[in-house]
């Protein structure tokens, strides 16, 4: 393995240098960021000409989902075709044209060689490689079915992609009126209520409540926008922060469940994946509490995984699946139906294969009306702003004619 030699600064400013085992530049500045320091410089131990500014290596960026979408295909291929996994590995890691995708892979390869399995090396790359990815491949390893396993996580990935894009395509519209009246709301308070306000003083006139806190309104925007728009960021950045820790995201993902419309969407979508890979865990002969531990975390909710988690409790106590999926709360009627239905029949795999088959299509259908959906909301809600501003303008306006009119 080539040595590098670098220099970083620790979390005071103090300066440090050494020299590391790696594959690659990248793996050293991961491994430095990693234990809190900062690299300044990187390059090959004994060599010259190869030193490498930081720029250029914190410049790597992060594979994109459909380089990794892409990976997974190529991956099971090689492994279809019977072609050994360290050896698909390195070919892909050579070929990979993402420097974080391909040191990454090389960093599986020496994990595997020292004994670890796919499943756990590829976790050590939780910016590359999603938990649903890593259990998927887990399944796969614990049943012997890794092409099998690679393939849906290849098909699945796709069907996301895909998805993502119709939401994209369905709510640039909306965001773009939103954004729109949210300027033209903001240049109203900032720079036109004032003046007439103005007028309305200059009259002395009794204004309606609805102009009042209109003009209240203006002068604070007027006065402390630039408080307004930082508050704004100050409170997304916090927000991120937030549901990143656990309490958070699980308080989070909970509400998500609640949403108008989108809530809905959100849950068959989940509940798809549970069934999915559930179905494969099933099929593949992973012992239950293995297959509701993996699974539970391709939900890709916090919430909803932590209540396929709970089953274990009740499966351990010798209850069906079917009672045990009730007492959570969270699984449809026809997700329960076809639970009981396939523990009668033998055939829980079959059942949720059909499941999932059904609310991936009814997800595709709401995703496509997600616009068409929102439209009259909006519409709505901007009539509604129309209507405040223009009766808070316009009854002073009229007073003012009258007065005129005298």
């Amino acid at each position: 393995m080539p040595r590098y030699a670098y220099r970083a600064r620790n979390a005071q400013g103090q300066p440090m240098e050494g020299i590391l085992d790696a594959p690659s530049e990248v793996a050293v500045a991961e491994h430095l960021a990693g234990d809190g320091f900062i690299p300044v410089e990187i390059r090959r131990a004994g060599g010259e000409g190869l030193s490498l500014s930081m720029p250029l290596r914190l410049a790597a960026r992060k594979p994109s989902h459909a380089e990794v979408t892409l990976f997974a295909r190529q991956l099971y291929a090689l492994t279809k075709a019977g072609v050994p996994i360290i050896r698909s590995l390195n070919q892909l890691a050579a070929s990979a044209r993402n420097e974080r995708l391909s040191a990454a892979l090389r960093e599986t390869v020496e994990d595997l060689e020292s004994g670890r399995d796919l499943a756990g090396a590829m976790a050590r790359h939780p910016a590359i490689f999603s938990p649903l990815f890593v259990s998927m491949v887990q399944v796969g390893e614990a049943s012997g079915r890794l092409d099998d396993a690679l393939y849906r996580v290849y098909r699945y990935m796709e069907h996301e992609r895909q998805t993502m894009n119709q939401i994209r395509t369905a709510l640039r519209y909306p965001m773009f009126v939103v954004i729109a009246i949210t300027v033209a709301i903001f240049i109203l308070m900032a720079y036109v209520i004032p003046v007439f306000a103005q007028v309305f003083e200059r009259f002395d006139l009794d204004l309606p409540l609805a102009t009042r806190a209109i003009i209240a309104v203006s002068n604070f925007v007027a006065a402390w926008w630039w408080a307004v728009l930082g508050g704004a960021v100050a409170a997304w950045f916090a927000f991120r922060h937030w549901t990143s820790r656990d309490d958070g995201r699980l308080w989070w993902d909970r509400q998500r469940l609640r949403f108008p419309v989108v809530g809905d969407i959100v849950l068959r979508a989940s509940l798809s994946r549970f069934a999915r890979a559930f179905a494969m865990a099933s099929r593949s002969g992973v012992p239950l509490l293995q297959a509701l531990n993996v699974v539970s975390r391709t939900a890709d909710n916090t919430y909803i995984a932590g209540k396929i988690r709970s089953m274990r409790e009740g499966i351990e106590r010798g209850e069906t699946i079917t009672r045990t999926a009730a007492v959570t709360h969270v699984f449809t009627p026809l997700v329960l139906q076809m639970i009981a239905v396939g523990e009668e029949t033998g055939q829980v795999d079959e059942m949720l294969e059909e499941v999932a088959e059904f609310y991936e299509t009814e997800v595709d259908y709401d995703v496509r009306r997600l616009g068409e959906t929102i439209q009259p909301v909006l519409v709505v809600a901007v009539g509604v702003i129309v209507f405040i501003l223009a009766l808070g303008v316009f009854l002073p306006m009229w007073d003012l004619t009258q007065i005129a009119g005298r």
